[in-house]
């Protein structure tokens, strides 16, 4: 695989960050868990209404990718996969991210959103790790 957004696939399906097929992929867009929701290039029109439909008012981005089912299979270590849900935001950041590198036009706004996305996950972390921190040194606020 000379392609590196397949490859990160793979590498996805091994760390268990991406729900392969219609079915597991909208049931983790309903459960709140899905991200990145792909739809191969060769998507049929049912499960591409199914996607927006399931997606319709729900925190995640619907992307139309080039590759064919055949390919978004064979790097998920599938026959054929038409639909998928990236259920890690930092995965989801880095395929975008790879995307957009290849085709900044079609790709770049997604990849900005999930940047987006992602820097601001980052920042609830590190304030929830600080208040931690403060309950574990007993520090208290001190009224002005």
């Amino acid at each position: 695989m000379e392609d590196k957004a397949l490859g990160l696939l793979g590498l996805m399906r091994r760390a268990r960050a991406v729900e392969v097929g219609a079915d597991s992929a909208c049931d983790a867009v309903k459960a709140g868990k899905a991200k990145l929701l792909l739809l191969s290039a060769d998507v049929a029109d049912n499960a591409r209404r199914k996607a927006e439909n399931v997606s319709n008012g729900r925190r995640v981005l619907v992307l139309p990718v080039r590759y064919t089912r055949a390919e978004l299979g064979s790097a998920l270590g599938l026959g054929d996969c038409s639909m998928a849900a990236i259920t890690d935001l930092g995965f989801a950041n880095a395929f975008a991210k790879t995307l957009a590198e290849a085709d900044p036009e079609r790709f770049g706004e997604t990849a900005a959103e999930l940047a987006r996305r992602n820097e601001k996950a980052a920042r609830r972390k590190s304030e929830t790790q600080k208040r931690a921190d403060s309950k574990r040194n007993g520090k208290r606020r001190t009224e002005v």
